[in-house]
C-alpha cells in the first residue's frame, strides 16, 4: 500500500461517514465507526450534554483525550485529525473565550460537517483548518497542548507526525492524545489489508516503537497507558469487514491491540537539564 492509496482510501471512508451523519440514524460504516468496540462508550452524558446531536454521532475515537491532562483558560490547542469536532468543541468550553482551539482535518465532508457543528454550538474560539497532520499547517512553537483521538494511527508516515506536533508546540508544551496501539507481533495479512489500516488497526504501532518514535523525535516525559484491551469478541467485530478469514485470526490477534493513552512533552528552551525536569 502506497501513501496515496492510504490517503485516498481514508479520506474516501470518513467523507462518507460525514455525509452519512443525520441521516441513517447512526455514524455510518463500523471499525472506527458507530457502534463498534472501539468507538463505544468514550464520553459521558454531562460531557456532551449540549453539544449537536451530529457532532456526538460522528465521534469516531478510540479515547477521550480532553481528560488526559488539565486545559486552563487562555491556552490555544489543536486537534490532530478533528473530524465532526467534538473533542474541539470539549477544549473550547475549557480554554474559554480567551483561549483558542484549532481542529486540523484533510477531508472535505467532516470539515463542512465539523464547521456546521461549531455554528450550532456557538463556538467562537475554534477555528478548523484543511490540510494533514504530517505537515500541520501552523507557525513554529504556536500551541500549549495537541490532542488528537484514534488518527495517528492513519497515518503512513508518523514520524513526521511527530516531528511536526514537536515543531508546532511551544517550549514545554503538552501532547495528549488517545490511539490503538499493538501489544506483540500480529499476522502480516492483517497488515496488509487496506480495510484494516483504515480502520484504525492495520497502522498502529507497537506499544514501545510508538514509544520510542515519540522521544526520536524530540518528547520527554513520555508515558503511554492501555486502557481498553480488545479480546477474542471485540478482533472479531473489526476482522469482519476486512475479508480475511476471521475464524482463523480472531485467536491471533486476541488481546495484541488496545485503545492506549499517550503523554509527553516538549522540552524547554533549557533542553533536557534539571530546569526541564522541574
Amino acid at each position: 500500500m502506497s501513501e496515496a492509496d492510504v490517503q485516498t482510501a481514508v479520506q474516501e471512508k470518513y467523507g462518507a461517514i460525514a455525509k452519512s451523519v443525520g441521516t441513517t440514524g447512526c455514524c455510518g460504516p463500523s471499525s472506527c465507526g458507530c457502534g463498534d468496540p472501539i468507538t463505544a462508550d468514550l464520553y459521558s452524558d454531562a460531557e456532551t450534554e449540549g453539544l449537536p446531536a451530529e457532532v456526538v454521532a460522528a465521534s469516531l475515537g478510540c479515547g477521550n483525550p480532553t481528560a488526559l491532562l488539565a486545559l486552563e483558560p487562555g491556552q490555544t490547542v489543536l486537534d490532530l485529525g478533528s473530524g465532526g469536532g467534538i473533542d474541539v468543541l470539549l477544549s473550547a468550553k475549557r480554554v474559554g473565550p480567551t483561549g483558542k482551539v484549532y481542529g486540523l482535518d484533510m477531508t472535505d465532508e467532516m470539515l463542512a460537517l465539523a464547521r456546521e457543528n461549531q455554528r450550532k454550538a456557538g463556538a467562537t474560539n475554534v477555528e478548523f483548518l484543511q490540510g494533514t497532520i504530517e505537515h500541520i499547517p501552523l507557525p513554529n512553537n504556536s500551541v500549549d497542548v495537541i490532542i488528537s483521538n484514534c488518527v495517528i494511527n492513519l497515518s503512513t508516515d508518523k514520524d513526521a507526525v511527530f516531528r511536526e506536533a514537536v515543531r508546532v508546540l511551544k517550549p514545554g508544551g503538552r501532547f495528549a492524545v488517545s490511539d490503538v496501539v499493538v501489544r506483540g507481533a500480529v499476522p502480516a495479512d492483517v497488515r496488509r489489508s487496506l480495510e484494516l489500516w483504515v480502520g484504525c488497526i492495520a497502522g498502529a504501532l507497537e506499544e514501545t516503537e510508538y514509544l520510542s518514535k515519540l522521544r526520536a523525535a524530540g518528547f520527554i516525559d513520555v508515558e503511554l497507558e492501555p486502557w481498553r484491551i480488545y479480546h477474542i469478541e471485540d478482533t472479531r467485530a473489526f476482522l469482519t469487514e476486512s475479508g480475511l478469514d476471521v475464524d482463523r485470526l480472531a485467536p491471533e490477534v486476541d488481546g495484541r491491540f488496545a485503545s492506549a493513552f499517550i503523554r509527553a512533552r516538549k522540552a524547554n528552551a533549557c533542553c533536557e537539564t534539571s530546569c526541564c525536569q522541574s
